[in-house]
Protein backbone atom coordinates (compact mmCIF):
# COMPACT_ATOMS: atom_id res chain seq x y z
CA UNK A 1 0.00 0.00 0.00
CA UNK A 2 1.03 3.64 -0.44
CA UNK A 3 1.63 5.65 2.71
CA UNK A 4 3.16 8.97 3.72
CA UNK A 5 5.30 8.46 6.81
CA UNK A 6 7.68 10.23 9.17
CA UNK A 7 10.73 7.97 9.36
CA UNK A 8 12.29 9.60 12.45
CA UNK A 9 11.94 12.69 14.65
CA UNK A 10 12.67 15.80 12.61
CA UNK A 11 12.17 14.05 9.27
CA UNK A 12 9.88 15.23 6.48
CA UNK A 13 6.95 13.27 5.14
CA UNK A 14 8.02 10.66 2.59
CA UNK A 15 5.84 8.59 0.27
CA UNK A 16 6.63 4.88 0.64
CA UNK A 17 5.26 1.45 -0.20
CA UNK A 18 4.42 -0.67 2.85
CA UNK A 19 2.73 -3.99 3.42
CA UNK A 20 -0.96 -3.90 4.27
CA UNK A 21 -0.98 -4.50 8.02
CA UNK A 22 -2.29 -7.63 9.70
CA UNK A 23 -5.52 -7.33 11.65
CA UNK A 24 -5.23 -8.27 15.35
CA UNK A 25 -8.10 -9.52 17.45
CA UNK A 26 -10.57 -6.75 18.27
CA UNK A 27 -9.39 -4.57 15.39
CA UNK A 28 -10.52 -3.83 11.84
CA UNK A 29 -8.71 -3.02 8.61
CA UNK A 30 -10.06 0.18 7.04
CA UNK A 31 -9.57 1.16 3.42
CA UNK A 32 -8.96 4.90 3.65
CA UNK A 33 -10.85 7.19 1.30
CA UNK A 34 -9.95 10.54 2.87
CA UNK A 35 -7.93 11.97 5.75
CA UNK A 36 -8.05 15.55 7.00
CA UNK A 37 -4.79 17.28 7.89
CA UNK A 38 -4.75 18.71 11.41
CA UNK A 39 -2.07 20.95 12.92
CA UNK A 40 -1.51 18.19 15.49
CA UNK A 41 -0.15 16.05 12.65
CA UNK A 42 3.14 17.91 13.20
CA UNK A 43 3.62 15.99 16.45
CA UNK A 44 5.31 12.87 14.96
CA UNK A 45 7.97 15.04 13.32
CA UNK A 46 8.45 16.78 16.68
CA UNK A 47 9.42 13.46 18.26
CA UNK A 48 6.10 12.80 20.01
CA UNK A 49 5.17 9.50 18.35
CA UNK A 50 5.54 6.29 20.36
CA UNK A 51 7.74 4.68 17.69
CA UNK A 52 9.08 5.24 14.16
CA UNK A 53 8.48 5.16 11.29
CA UNK A 54 5.00 6.58 11.95
CA UNK A 55 2.15 7.35 9.57
CA UNK A 56 0.31 10.49 10.80
CA UNK A 57 -3.37 11.29 10.45
CA UNK A 58 -6.35 11.22 12.82
CA UNK A 59 -9.19 12.54 10.65
CA UNK A 60 -9.86 9.30 8.80
CA UNK A 61 -12.85 8.31 6.67
CA UNK A 62 -13.18 5.07 4.72
CA UNK A 63 -14.74 1.62 4.59
CA UNK A 64 -14.14 -1.53 6.59
CA UNK A 65 -12.15 -4.06 4.57
CA UNK A 66 -11.54 -6.87 7.09
CA UNK A 67 -12.78 -7.71 10.58
CA UNK A 68 -10.41 -9.02 13.19
CA UNK A 69 -11.33 -11.97 15.40
CA UNK A 70 -13.98 -11.12 17.97
CA UNK A 71 -15.38 -8.05 16.17
CA UNK A 72 -19.14 -8.50 15.81
CA UNK A 73 -20.69 -5.00 15.83
CA UNK A 74 -19.24 -3.90 12.47
CA UNK A 75 -19.41 -5.29 8.94
CA UNK A 76 -17.18 -5.29 5.84
CA UNK A 77 -18.08 -2.41 3.54
CA UNK A 78 -19.43 -0.25 6.35
CA UNK A 79 -18.51 3.45 6.15
CA UNK A 80 -16.52 4.50 9.23
CA UNK A 81 -14.34 7.25 10.62
CA UNK A 82 -11.46 7.21 13.08
CA UNK A 83 -10.37 10.29 15.02
CA UNK A 84 -7.84 11.35 17.66
CA UNK A 85 -9.41 8.87 20.08
CA UNK A 86 -7.61 5.63 19.27
CA UNK A 87 -9.46 3.32 21.64
CA UNK A 88 -9.59 2.72 25.38
CA UNK A 89 -7.98 0.19 27.73
CA UNK A 90 -11.24 -0.32 29.75
CA UNK A 91 -9.15 -1.00 32.87
CA UNK A 92 -7.74 2.31 34.18
CA UNK A 93 -9.59 4.51 36.67
CA UNK A 94 -10.86 6.86 33.96
CA UNK A 95 -12.22 4.01 31.85
CA UNK A 96 -13.84 2.41 34.89
CA UNK A 97 -15.65 5.71 35.43
CA UNK A 98 -16.77 5.78 31.81
CA UNK A 99 -14.43 8.66 30.90
CA UNK A 100 -12.89 6.84 27.97
CA UNK A 101 -11.40 9.92 26.29
CA UNK A 102 -9.22 10.37 29.41
CA UNK A 103 -7.95 6.77 29.29
CA UNK A 104 -4.55 6.61 30.99
CA UNK A 105 -3.07 4.45 28.22
CA UNK A 106 -3.55 7.34 25.78
CA UNK A 107 -4.06 5.61 22.45
CA UNK A 108 -3.91 8.30 19.75
CA UNK A 109 -4.37 7.59 16.05
CA UNK A 110 -1.30 8.73 14.16
CA UNK A 111 0.86 8.94 17.29
CA UNK A 112 0.71 5.62 19.16
CA UNK A 113 -0.49 3.76 16.06
CA UNK A 114 -0.33 4.46 12.34
CA UNK A 115 -2.89 6.90 11.01
CA UNK A 116 -4.69 7.81 7.83
CA UNK A 117 -1.98 9.16 5.52
CA UNK A 118 -2.18 5.77 3.81
CA UNK A 119 -4.42 3.57 1.72
CA UNK A 120 -5.17 1.29 4.70
CA UNK A 121 -4.97 1.44 8.47
CA UNK A 122 -5.77 -0.84 11.38
CA UNK A 123 -7.87 0.52 14.24
CA UNK A 124 -9.46 -0.92 17.40
CA UNK A 125 -13.15 -1.60 16.93
CA UNK A 126 -14.03 0.77 19.78
CA UNK A 127 -12.35 3.65 17.90
CA UNK A 128 -14.80 3.50 14.97
CA UNK A 129 -17.65 5.90 14.25
CA UNK A 130 -20.31 5.13 11.65
CA UNK A 131 -20.50 7.70 8.81
CA UNK A 132 -24.02 8.55 7.55
CA UNK A 133 -24.62 8.09 3.83
CA UNK A 134 -25.46 11.80 3.48
CA UNK A 135 -21.81 12.73 4.11
CA UNK A 136 -19.08 12.28 1.54
CA UNK A 137 -15.79 10.87 2.79
CA UNK A 138 -13.89 14.13 2.24
CA UNK A 139 -16.61 16.02 4.16
CA UNK A 140 -16.69 13.49 6.98
CA UNK A 141 -12.93 13.31 7.57
CA UNK A 142 -12.42 16.76 9.23
CA UNK A 143 -15.46 16.15 11.43
CA UNK A 144 -13.50 13.34 13.14
CA UNK A 145 -11.32 15.93 14.92
CA UNK A 146 -12.16 19.56 14.15
CA UNK A 147 -15.85 18.67 14.10
CA UNK A 148 -16.16 16.55 17.22
CA UNK A 149 -13.92 18.92 19.18
CA UNK A 150 -16.18 21.91 18.55
CA UNK A 151 -19.53 20.08 18.66
CA UNK A 152 -18.66 18.18 21.82
CA UNK A 153 -17.05 21.25 23.35
CA UNK A 154 -20.36 23.10 23.06
CA UNK A 155 -22.70 20.35 24.18
CA UNK A 156 -20.59 19.34 27.19
CA UNK A 157 -20.09 22.92 28.43
CA UNK A 158 -23.38 23.21 30.29
CA UNK A 159 -24.95 25.86 28.04
CA UNK A 160 -28.73 25.81 27.82
CA UNK A 161 -31.30 26.86 25.19
CA UNK A 162 -31.36 30.62 24.86
CA UNK A 163 -27.75 31.08 25.95
CA UNK A 164 -25.11 33.07 24.07
CA UNK A 165 -22.21 31.15 22.55
CA UNK A 166 -19.18 33.05 21.24
CA UNK A 167 -16.68 31.30 18.97
CA UNK A 168 -13.18 32.79 18.99
CA UNK A 169 -11.57 32.22 15.61
CA UNK A 170 -12.92 31.38 12.15
CA UNK A 171 -10.35 28.85 11.00
CA UNK A 172 -10.48 25.07 10.68
CA UNK A 173 -12.23 24.59 14.02
CA UNK A 174 -13.93 27.95 14.35
CA UNK A 175 -15.87 27.86 11.08
CA UNK A 176 -17.37 24.57 12.26
CA UNK A 177 -17.96 25.86 15.79
CA UNK A 178 -20.06 28.75 14.48
CA UNK A 179 -22.14 26.39 12.35
CA UNK A 180 -22.72 23.98 15.23
CA UNK A 181 -23.62 26.75 17.69
CA UNK A 182 -26.11 28.25 15.26
CA UNK A 183 -27.68 24.91 14.31
CA UNK A 184 -27.97 24.01 18.01
CA UNK A 185 -30.10 27.14 18.42
CA UNK A 186 -27.80 29.38 20.46
CA UNK A 187 -27.41 33.11 19.98
CA UNK A 188 -24.12 32.86 18.15
CA UNK A 189 -21.27 35.39 18.24
CA UNK A 190 -18.23 35.04 15.98
CA UNK A 191 -14.97 36.73 16.99
CA UNK A 192 -12.11 37.06 14.52
CA UNK A 193 -9.56 39.47 13.05
CA UNK A 194 -10.71 41.82 10.30
CA UNK A 195 -13.95 43.47 9.24
CA UNK A 196 -13.90 41.52 5.97
CA UNK A 197 -14.87 38.33 7.82
CA UNK A 198 -18.21 39.69 9.05
CA UNK A 199 -20.24 38.58 6.02
CA UNK A 200 -18.66 35.14 6.07
CA UNK A 201 -19.42 34.74 9.78
CA UNK A 202 -23.06 35.55 9.15
CA UNK A 203 -23.15 33.10 6.22
CA UNK A 204 -22.05 30.42 8.68
CA UNK A 205 -24.97 31.34 10.96
CA UNK A 206 -23.52 33.92 13.38
CA UNK A 207 -25.99 36.47 14.76
CA UNK A 208 -23.20 38.89 15.67
CA UNK A 209 -19.62 39.53 14.59
CA UNK A 210 -16.84 41.14 16.63
CA UNK A 211 -13.67 42.34 14.87
CA UNK A 212 -10.98 41.86 17.50
CA UNK A 213 -8.59 44.23 15.69
CA UNK A 214 -10.83 47.27 16.15
CA UNK A 215 -13.03 46.41 19.14
CA UNK A 216 -12.68 45.71 22.83
CA UNK A 217 -13.89 42.11 22.69
CA UNK A 218 -14.91 41.91 26.34
CA UNK A 219 -16.82 45.20 26.12
CA UNK A 220 -18.64 44.04 23.00
CA UNK A 221 -19.58 40.75 24.67
CA UNK A 222 -20.85 42.61 27.72
CA UNK A 223 -22.93 44.90 25.48
CA UNK A 224 -24.63 41.81 24.08
CA UNK A 225 -25.40 40.58 27.61
CA UNK A 226 -22.25 38.53 28.22
CA UNK A 227 -21.21 35.20 26.73
CA UNK A 228 -22.41 32.09 28.53
CA UNK A 229 -19.73 30.21 26.61
CA UNK A 230 -16.64 31.29 24.74
CA UNK A 231 -15.31 28.47 22.57
CA UNK A 232 -11.64 29.33 21.98
CA UNK A 233 -10.43 27.70 18.76
CA UNK A 234 -7.36 29.91 18.23
CA UNK A 235 -3.86 29.31 19.58
CA UNK A 236 -3.27 32.86 20.85
CA UNK A 237 -3.22 33.14 24.64
CA UNK A 238 -3.80 36.91 24.71
CA UNK A 239 -6.89 36.62 22.49
CA UNK A 240 -8.32 33.95 24.79
CA UNK A 241 -7.57 35.89 27.95
CA UNK A 242 -9.20 39.03 26.52
CA UNK A 243 -12.59 37.29 26.40
CA UNK A 244 -12.75 36.40 30.10
CA UNK A 245 -14.12 39.79 31.29
CA UNK A 246 -16.85 39.39 28.66
CA UNK A 247 -18.24 36.20 30.16
CA UNK A 248 -21.68 36.31 31.73
CA UNK A 249 -22.15 35.22 35.33
CA UNK A 250 -21.41 31.48 35.48
CA UNK A 251 -19.96 31.83 31.99
CA UNK A 252 -17.21 29.54 30.81
CA UNK A 253 -14.20 29.89 28.56
CA UNK A 254 -13.54 26.50 26.96
CA UNK A 255 -10.05 26.18 25.52
CA UNK A 256 -9.71 24.02 22.40
CA UNK A 257 -6.57 25.50 20.84
CA UNK A 258 -3.26 25.08 22.65
CA UNK A 259 -1.11 28.25 22.74
CA UNK A 260 2.55 28.09 23.73
CA UNK A 261 2.12 30.97 26.19
CA UNK A 262 0.13 30.75 29.44
CA UNK A 263 -3.31 32.29 29.72
CA UNK A 264 -3.71 35.34 31.96
CA UNK A 265 -6.81 35.50 34.13
CA UNK A 266 -7.79 38.02 36.78
CA UNK A 267 -8.85 35.98 39.79
CA UNK A 268 -11.40 38.59 40.76
CA UNK A 269 -13.15 38.28 37.41
CA UNK A 270 -13.34 34.51 37.88
CA UNK A 271 -14.55 34.62 41.47
CA UNK A 272 -17.09 37.38 40.87
CA UNK A 273 -19.88 35.72 38.93
CA UNK A 274 -18.44 32.22 39.25
CA UNK A 275 -16.74 32.29 35.84
CA UNK A 276 -14.55 29.36 34.83
CA UNK A 277 -11.80 28.49 32.38
CA UNK A 278 -11.70 24.86 31.24
CA UNK A 279 -9.86 22.74 28.72
CA UNK A 280 -11.63 20.30 26.43
CA UNK A 281 -10.33 17.22 24.60
CA UNK A 282 -11.96 16.00 21.41
CA UNK A 283 -14.26 13.10 22.28
CA UNK A 284 -14.79 9.37 22.02
CA UNK A 285 -15.79 7.48 18.91
CA UNK A 286 -19.44 7.73 19.98
CA UNK A 287 -19.06 11.49 20.33
CA UNK A 288 -17.66 11.54 16.78
CA UNK A 289 -20.60 9.47 15.58
CA UNK A 290 -23.02 11.93 17.20
CA UNK A 291 -21.17 14.79 15.48
CA UNK A 292 -21.43 13.11 12.08
CA UNK A 293 -25.15 12.41 12.51
CA UNK A 294 -25.89 15.96 13.62
CA UNK A 295 -23.89 17.43 10.74
CA UNK A 296 -25.64 15.17 8.24
CA UNK A 297 -29.09 16.16 9.56
CA UNK A 298 -28.50 19.90 9.84
CA UNK A 299 -26.23 20.69 6.91
CA UNK A 300 -23.06 21.51 8.85
CA UNK A 301 -20.12 21.00 6.49
CA UNK A 302 -16.39 21.72 6.64
CA UNK A 303 -14.86 23.92 3.96
CA UNK A 304 -12.02 21.92 2.45
CA UNK A 305 -9.25 21.74 -0.12
CA UNK A 306 -8.27 18.28 -1.40
CA UNK A 307 -4.88 16.85 -2.31
CA UNK A 308 -4.13 13.33 -3.55
CA UNK A 309 -2.21 11.10 -1.14
CA UNK A 310 0.91 11.22 -3.32
CA UNK A 311 1.04 14.99 -2.66
CA UNK A 312 0.66 14.60 1.11
CA UNK A 313 3.77 16.70 1.76
CA UNK A 314 2.39 19.57 -0.32
CA UNK A 315 -0.98 19.39 1.41
CA UNK A 316 0.68 19.24 4.81
CA UNK A 317 2.85 22.27 4.04
CA UNK A 318 -0.16 24.26 2.84
CA UNK A 319 -2.13 23.47 6.00
CA UNK A 320 0.78 24.30 8.30
CA UNK A 321 1.58 27.53 6.44
CA UNK A 322 -1.82 28.96 7.30
CA UNK A 323 -2.59 29.61 3.63
CA UNK A 324 -5.35 26.99 3.72
CA UNK A 325 -7.96 28.86 5.74
CA UNK A 326 -9.94 25.79 6.68
CA UNK A 327 -9.05 22.10 6.18
CA UNK A 328 -6.83 20.27 3.72
CA UNK A 329 -8.00 16.71 3.03
CA UNK A 330 -5.91 13.93 1.49
CA UNK A 331 -7.77 11.54 -0.81
CA UNK A 332 -6.76 8.11 -2.02
CA UNK A 333 -8.94 8.02 -5.16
Amino acid sequence: MRAAQISSPGADLELVERDIPDVPRGHVLVKVAANGICHSDSMPAAGMASSYPRIPGHEVAGTIETLGEGVTQWAPGQRVGIGWFGGACFECDSCRRGDFVSCHVGKVTGLTSDGGYAEYLVAPADALAAIPDELGFAEAAPLMCAGVTTFNGIRSSGVRPGDRVAVLGLGGLGHLGVQFAAKLGFETIAIARGAEKADFARELGADHYIDSTTSDVAAELKALGGADLVLATVTDADSMSATIPGLAARGRLVVLGVPHEPLAANAGELVQGGRTVAGHASGTAKDSEDTLRFAARTGVRPLIETYPLEKAADGFDRMMSGKARFRVVLTTD
